[in-house]
């Protein structure tokens, strides 16, 4: 059986963590690669990070939260079923050296996507400090990971109901006023986030590096969904990407892109969920 979800587990409110039977993809995956993930025939492609493998296994990991009706339509699916389609690895692997100190900065589910940079980033024999952050305690991911593979972690929380109360530029404006000399900021999360974390290092030329997520069809460069904007030049995230210098990202233009479908994403979640209830309650 193809692309079979070995495991499942929710590890915070709408977001789940899954184990996928992909050994081709496991042998291959570096940090920074994602596939191109279709639940089931009808379903819309979406592009998900490779959070972690297992080549013994012949298994990836993903990491999936609820936002709308196709990651909803993926969270549904348990353990033993199988997922249409897993294409992959995809996108240029991060770029990793032995750069001397990074920090990887993590927004929510962006954690997922941080972590295998984290990871990555030591066994390259840097010193790695991770910030990590999220709306609430609940929708905190991936803490233990990322304490285990780092040499200092901050955390903070929107609503201060954990650790620190505010933004994940918060820790890293303290770390750079601190003067400590760091040599790369990888930055995986919002656009927002992503975006401020930009306008933050810039002034102080740090190498800041970030994964963008636009509209992404194929992932091959053909459909042309996610062309950004970067130097000024029209590239697309998937063959070119998914990361790029975060001081030369157009992030208005991308911010207005990724909004031109929001009323008909809003409308297909609607239609979807009242299909859900009609199913549990028979009458389809």
């Amino acid at each position: 059986m193809a692309n079979r979800i070995l495991d499942k587990t929710a590890i915070a409110d709408d977001i789940c963590r899954f184990i996928i039977e992909a050994p081709k993809i496991a042998k291959k995956r570096k940090a920074g690669n994602f596939v191109i993930v279709r639940a089931n025939e009808y379903a819309e492609r979406i592009p998900l990070t490779i959070v972690d493998s297992d080549i013994e296994r012949g298994s990836i990991t993903l990491i999936v939260q609820s936002v709308g009706k196709s990651t909803r339509l993926l969270n549904s699916f348990c353990a033993g079923d199988e997922l249409a389609d897993v294409i992959g690895p995809l996108g240029h692997p991060t770029l990793i050296e032995s750069f001397g100190t990074v920090v990887c900065v993590g927004g929510g589910v962006g954690t997922a996507e941080i972590l295998p940079i984290a990871r990555a980033s030591r066994a390259s024999d840097n010193q790695v400090i991770s910030i990590i952050g999220a709306r609430t305690k609940n929708r905190l991911i991936l803490e233990d990971e990322m304490r285990e593979t780092s040499d200092e972690l901050h955390i903070v929380t929107d609503d201060g109901s954990y650790e620190r109360q505010g933004l994940v530029v918060d820790p890293l404006s303290d770390l750079i006023v601190q003067g400590i000399d760091i040599d790369v900021v990888y930055a995986i999360g919002p656009m927002p986030m992503m975006r401020a974390v930009a306008e933050l290092t810039e002034p102080y030329n740090i190498k800041t590096l970030v994964s963008l997520n636009p509209v992404m069809i194929d992932g091959t460069g053909m459909c042309g969904g996610c062309r950004v904007v970067i130097d000024g030049k029209t590239r697309f995230a998937c063959v070119d990407g998914p990361e790029f210098d975060a001081h030369q990202v157009d992030f208005d233009t991308l911010i207005r892109r990724n909004r031109a479908y929001a009323q008909e994403e809003k409308v297909s979640l609607e239609r979807f969920e009242n299909e859900q209830v009609a199913r549990f309650e028979g009458l389809v």
